[in-house]
């Protein structure tokens, strides 16, 4: 039985929209299963300096990532669409285990099969160290802040 996760290619601006909140969504959980099955079983990712490969792979790294990345909280942005893929930028905010602020930067290119699974990901990712008092991000975008676009800064 084919798995399915809409919206579907070809993407429109709206579907396109729903789809990045969807994934910002899931992320925000921490749930390693919960979000690899947004991808299909052969999924290849490049994040930073690490290649993975399949939905095994996907769940023990965002295990290890979210046991070192603690109180994760995430936000996307659509940056472009076309057909199959999608183009996000978005920041996240999380602290290590001394208690350091860090707020990470990037950008992603996905690209998906017909049935609304990713089968590519790849990101690109900065580090800035933060205070405290300098977080934005705190636990998930409440829903009458979807769509909202996130500064730069």
């Amino acid at each position: 039985m084919p798995e399915d996760r809409p919206p579907y290619p070809p993407f429109t601006q709206d579907t396109a929209l729903r789809k990045v909140q969807a994934a910002e969504d899931a992320w925000n959980t921490r749930d390693p299963h919960r979000v690899a099955l947004a991808y299909t079983p052969d999924s290849t990712w490049r994040n930073r300096d690490t290649f993975v490969s399949g939905r095994e792979e996907i769940v023990a790294f965002l295990t290890r990532k979210w046991e070192r990345e603690r109180d994760y909280a995430l936000r996307k942005s659509l940056w472009g669409f076309h057909e199959n893929r999608i183009a996000v930028r978005f920041q996240y905010e999380w602290h290590d285990a001394d208690g350091q602020w860090w707020r990470s930067y990037g950008n992603e290119l996905w690209e998906f099969d017909e049935r609304g699974l990713m089968r590519r990901r790849e990101a690109s990712i900065n580090d800035v160290a933060i205070t405290e008092a300098d977080r934005r991000i705190r636990g998930p975008r409440p829903r009458d802040e979807h769509g909202v676009d996130i500064p730069l800064r």
